[in-house]
């Protein structure tokens, strides 16, 4: 059944975006540890990333288009 396949290009996709979750929840991790309370650049950096990643996979896969 072809419906619940992935193309090699979703697949692609949804490893950049759990790559980009991933960096983003380490980078958060280590700031509130240090006690950064303040979204500093490398958050909002790694935030658009994650954004842009998931705005290229479904919903149905944990993204937003």
């Amino acid at each position: 059944m072809a419906l619940f396949k992935k193309t090699p290009e979703e697949k692609a996709a949804i490893a950049d975006l759990r790559a980009a979750d991933a960096a983003l929840h380490a980078n958060q991790r280590k700031e509130e540890k240090a006690g950064i309370r303040e979204e500093t650049p490398e958050y909002l950096r790694l935030n658009a990333a994650a954004n842009e990643a998931a705005a290229k996979v479904s919903r149905w896969r944990g993204g937003t288009k």
